[in-house]
């Protein structure tokens, strides 16, 4: 994570953190959203640098396209399922439309991919874009509020970390 939302000097004496440290070798996987496809792809290309900055060698970083985010939870849990995979980012962007359909599919994919992460063990980044407009989405997808896949891919490398001392 950005020292500036996360400062070190928040850290006690004998806390751990994953701010700092090794990361484990393995494929970190971004399962992805085709809809709404221009948000998703910039989520896409944030979080790769993101991971590829952090020493990730782009084969080791596959990106799986899934239809919608409904989809998100079950293709996580199949990729889940290689030992060479370290971590997931679920990566996807739902608009508000004139129902609350949005808030079945935000809720249940948001629940799904917890019990995943709980279940595994594994750090599973949540990168779903929840918006009202698509203005906010663009906006959270590389615009002024920044680029939620970067903040997924970073959250996702810091739990690596964390693991990593936590197993020693």
């Amino acid at each position: 994570m950005s020292t500036e939302k996360f400062p070190a000097s928040q850290a006690r004496d004998g806390e751990l953190s994953g701010i700092d440290g090794d990361l484990p070798e393995g494929k970190i996987v971004v399962v992805a959203s085709r809809y709404n496809g221009e948000i998703c792809d910039a989520l896409v290309d944030g979080a790769i640098a993101t991971i590829a900055a952090a020493g990730y060698p782009v084969e080791l970083i596959p990106i799986v396209r899934v239809p919608g985010a409904w989809e998100l939870p079950t293709v996580v849990r199949t990729v889940i399922d290689d030992d060479d995979v370290v971590g997931v980012l679920a990566l996807g962007c739902v608009i508000k439309g004139e129902t609350t359909h949005d808030e079945h599919i935000n809720r249940t994919v948001a629940s799904a991919l917890m019990d995943l992460a709980v279940e595994s063990g594994l750090p599973i980044g949540f990168g779903l874009l929840t918006c009202n407009t698509a203005e906010q989405a663009r906006a959270r997808a590389g615009g002024k509020v920044g680029n939620k896949g970067v903040e997924t891919a970073e959250a996702v490398l810091e739990l690596l970390r964390l693991n990593q001392k936590l197993a020693e």
